[in-house]
Order: structure tokens, then sequence, then C-alpha cells
């Protein structure tokens, strides 16, 4: 099996083997009946799909298997997969070189893993040959700082950073005209978490994207949201109101290899309409990966054994 596909199968064994592992029991040699609807709703549901989404997919699937004759649960497991892979988005690659400095503005709650990310993007981006600049505008966590530079450190790479408790706008500010002035191709830009039902923290994170954009005009040209996959529809909920706060343009999923929520990536692309572009499947740089939907239909779907 190709390492990227192990990584996959591995990131995704914590998804794979709580609520999605009574799919083999599903899948066996049986009559498709009311039980086996039943089942697989309740599977989907414990692995974070959602209940609008789950019962979106369940009635499309029982179209399916009406179109086509389908009686046998074991003929089923190929229709599930089918399904599951055509509910998702395959993200456009991401070009940074579109713009010079092309700027990435990094959003999210406490707790996401958001600077590591940012960190582990720089790199990725860096090792693929490109001029790469990190801020640090999360200027409320000291913490936060010392944690970007000691990346920045570690991978060779420019860190901005303010004081602490400084203005977060002026240190976006700083950074866009750092990049501008040593011809940066890229510069990303890690704010500070904040709770998605503060209204005052959200605004502050407002006020960041519109100093970035009079600095540069259309500029940020992504806004990434990091989000913990481990706290499910929860992840789900803030994506929804960031996404009213700024115009979020893509989701990252980190710590996905620990978790057993990985279903709602099914409710964002359903619900939100949001792709998502990198998920985070280990603790090194090289463990973020970019998404590929079947990539990951098949992550959660391995080692599923279907009686003949």
């Amino acid at each position: 099996m190709p390492a990227f596909l192990d990584k996959w199968k591995a990131g995704l064994s914590k998804t794979r083997n709580s609520a999605l592992s009574h799919l083999a029991v599903t899948f066996g040699n049986s009559e498709i009946t009311a039980e086996t609807w039943d089942e697989l709703e309740a599977i989907f549901i414990q692995a974070d799909m959602g209940v609008e989404t789950t019962l979106s997919i369940l009635q499309s699937l029982k179209n399916s298997v009406n179109d086509r004759g389908i009686t046998k649960t074991k003929d089923f497991f190929y229709l599930v997969r089918e399904e599951l892979i055509s509910r998702l988005d395959e993200p456009e690659t991401y070009d940074p070189l579109l713009h010079h400095p092309d700027i990435i503005l990094f959003v999210g709650v406490n707790g996401s893993g958001k600077t590591t990310t940012a960190a582990k993007l720089a790199s990725l981006y860096k090792i693929n040959g490109l001029r790469v600049l990190l801020a640090a505008a999360d200027t409320f966590r000291s913490a936060a700082i010392d944690q970007l530079e000691v990346w920045g450190d570690r991978l060779g790479i420019a860190v901005i950073s303010g004081q602490p408790n400084s203005d977060p706008g002026a240190v976006a500010f700083d950074s866009v005209q750092a990049a501008l002035a040593r011809n940066y191709d890229l510069l990303m830009i890690d704010t500070a978490g904040r709770l998605h039902t503060r209204y005052n923290l959200m605004e502050e994170i407002k006020k960041i994207y519109h100093v970035i954009g009079k600095s540069i005009e259309g500029a940020p040209h992504a806004v990434w949201l990091v989000l913990d996959a481990t706290t499910g529809q929860n992840a789900f909920l803030q994506a929804k109101y960031f996404k009213e706060a700024v115009l979020v343009t893509g989701i990252i999923l980190s710590k996905m290899d620990t978790s057993s929520r990985g279903g709602m990536v099914f409710a964002i692309q359903k619900e939100l309409g949001l792709p998502v572009l990198f998920v985070g499947l280990g603790e090194k740089p090289e463990d973020i990966i970019p998404f590929n939907k079947v990539s990951f239909v098949d992550g959660i779907l391995a080692d599923l054994k279907v009686e003949e």
C-alpha cells in the first residue's frame, strides 16, 4: 500500500474503530430491511455527521437501492462508499503565487491547534520553494508568540511579532509591510484564538481583516479556519460563526488522528459549503496533508469485511 494511503488509514483509525466499526455488521449477507436503515442512521449520527446530513445521505441511498434493485446488504457497501465520496468536494489546489505577497489569515478558537498548523503549513510551502514569512498577531498570549518563534527557529522561517498585549492589527500591518519590503512570496498571519460566541473578540478579527485589506487591495487572499476535529459538531458551530464574521475560504481539520468524529467533514460540506483543505494526521510537520475525498472515505471504511 502506498505510504500516503497508509497515512490516511492510520490517521483515521479512531473514527473507523468507533461508530463506523459497526458498519461491518450492517454490511453482512442479509436482506436490506427497515432495521438496516435504522442501524445506518445511528452509525452516521454517532460519527458526528449530523442529523440533517445523515437523513439526506440515507434518502439518497434509499433511492439508489430502489433504482438499482439492490436487496442484499453485501452489495450495499460499495453504494455507501460511492455516496459518501459524492458528498465531498475536492478542493481546488491553492496557488500562493497568484499574488505577491500572497496573504493567508489563520483564525479559530483557543486550543484548535491554529499556531502549530500555521507553522506546519509554512514549512510545507518553504519545502516547495517559496519564501515564507510568519506573523504572530496573537498578542494576547505571550506563549503564542513564543510558540510561533520557536517553530520559526526550528524551521528556518522568519517571524514578525509584537509585544504581549500590543495591538494585533498593528502586528498584521507591520507584517504586510515587511513582506512587501523583503519580497516574500507568502505571508501567513496567526491570530488569537477566540470564542466564537464572544462579540468583542469576533469584532477584533474583523479589524485585523480590514487592516490587511487596507494595506493590500484584495487581501487577505485566503482565510483558513482551523478546527479541532475532536470537537465534532461543536466545530461545525464554530465554522458557522466565523464564516459570518469574516470571509472564510477553507477549513483545516487539526488532530484528526486523535478524533473519533471524522463524520463532521460531511456536515461542514453540506451545510456550510466550505472546502476542507488540509487535515492533520500526526504531530510532525509532514503530517498535515492536503484533503483528498477518496482517501478520506477509504480511510474511514478501511478493513471492513463484507461477507460473500
